[in-house]
């Protein structure tokens, strides 16, 4: 018989916070909390572990919000917890939550945040509380059922700051009867999409051979895959590492690509205007996030829906290394008032159960026993998945560089490839000022 969530998570629900934060989260002590039950009592059959309590929940304008509220009245009613939602734009949010936590407001007690763009400077302003005992010790929980790479995002300085419920992986988008009729097979290798990248370019009849995000910030995400693939990484230690051969290899394939096969105006190109075109059917190849391939087989914004493949993000020097992040997290205020009750819901919400729900709403989640349930694929194109649980076992746990200033670093790299796109060959001395600036910022990150 499947458990109640009020009768597992009793063990959880018990233990208490210590007193002393973990050095470096950016706080020195926070207040133990009371547990409003007397241990054992959240098993019993009738009690409700959190009666009377309220905790607040902040949210993106995002699906995931949308599927979770639904079910909320269960989590309510098994554990008494009231909770108030709101929710907010992307930039709003971000704007909302450094308000609030620079003011050291106890509110809001959970919310959803974006790992790689802010976790880190949240953890180190002390605004995030580390997550590490309650889930290792959480009753039933399965913590290990989360993929490495998707926790990989979360954690920050050996911690775990939040856990994941949105992950996305970079693909391979083509088109299946162009790559029939020009009897090319599927590229499983960067210089085999290069290949079929020219041989299927045509411009003169208004088809190009590829297309991807050309603009300075948006592009470092897209460019990150190329750059694993090629054995690289935008930082090796302590070390800005966007300069060595192996990187500028990694940007001169992404950044040549854009330059001699891609639409007009791809400079100015993120995802939306890239899945544009390529659903015009004016591209054979695109590579970008598999979370947004709906805007490439949705028949009602794609010319191309039913003509639309899917593969592991080719090959280099390094074998097939796409990034493989958490892109959304939840994660708890370390001024809450009510901490347990809070990872109650955070456990909740993250729990085989609801990952199941919320995943076949189209959200792709972090367990893997999920993605192993065919009911757990259900909001997905049947050919999408097995790329998506490939990519997740080979992929990296980050698709930009991992600072605190992330719009300054991702405007350093961003540089590298558009010189490249606009016919610059002298190529190193571009990265090495790059790479300083990097530098810089990684080396200002040591004394926040």
């Amino acid at each position: 018989m499947k458990k109640s969530f009020k009768q597992w998570i009793g063990v959880s629900t018990t233990f208490v916070m210590a007193a002393t934060v973990v050095a470096g989260c950016g706080n020195t002590s926070t207040k133990t909390e009371q547990t409003t039950t007397a241990p054992g009592a959240a098993a019993t059959a009738n009690a409700k572990p959190f009666a009377g309590k309220t905790i607040s929940l902040v949210t993106a304008n995002h699906p995931w919000a949308e599927a979770i509220k639904p079910l909320l009245p269960d989590f309510e009613k098994e554990t008494g917890i009231k909770v108030n939602v709101e929710n907010f734009f992307e930039d709003q949010l971000t704007q909302k939550l450094t308000v609030q936590f620079t003011s050291g407001s106890a509110t809001p007690d959970v919310f959803m945040y974006r790992p790689l763009q802010e976790g880190k400077l949240f953890y180190k302003n002390g605004w995030l509380q580390p997550l590490d005992e309650y889930a290792q010790k959480a009753k039933d929980y399965d913590f290990n059922d989360f993929s490495k790479s998707a926790i990989g995002s979360t954690t920050v300085d050996s911690k775990l700051a939040g856990i994941p419920i949105i992950t996305e992986q970079e693909i391979l988008y083509y088109r299946k009867d162009l790559l029939q009729k020009a009897g090319i097979a599927v590229p499983k290798t960067l210089e085999e999409l290069t290949a079929a990248v020219k041989k299927l370019h045509d411009p003169k009849n208004e088809m190009y051979g590829f297309v991807a995000r050309g603009q300075r910030s948006p592009l470092v995400t897209q460019v990150s895959s190329f750059l694993y693939s090629e054995g690289a990484d935008f930082t090796t230690g302590e070390k800005a590492s966007i300069n060595t051969p192996e990187a500028l290899k990694a940007f001169t394939t992404y950044g040549t690509l854009l330059k001699d096969y891609a639409p007009p105006g791809v400079l100015n190109m993120s995802w939306p205007q890239a899945f544009g075109i390529f659903a015009q059917g004016k591209v054979a190849f695109l590579t970008d996030a598999n979370s947004l391939y709906q805007n490439a087989t949705d028949p009602t914004k794609s010319k191309i829906s039913d003509q639309v493949g899917f593969a592991v993000f080719p090959g280099g020097k390094a074998g097939s290394k796409p990034y493989s992040i958490t892109s959304w997290g939840l994660a708890m205020n370390t001024k809450s008032a009510n901490k347990d009750a809070t990872w109650a819901f955070i456990q909740w919400a993250t729990s085989k159960d609801i990952v199941l729900k919320t995943q076949q709403k189209g959200n792709p989640g972090a367990r893997a026993s999920i993605w192993d349930k065919p009911e757990g694929t259900t909001g997905f194109p049947a050919e999408l998945v097995p790329i998506i649980k490939e990519s997740a076992k080979t992929g990296v746990d980050h698709d930009r560089p991992t600072v605190i200033s992330v719009g300054e670093a991702r405007d350093a790299v961003g540089e590298i490839v558009q010189k490249i796109m606009t016919g610059e060959t002298n190529l190193q001395p571009v990265a090495d000022k790059a790479n300083q600036a990097l530098q810089t910022i990684m080396d200002k990150d040591k004394t926040r």
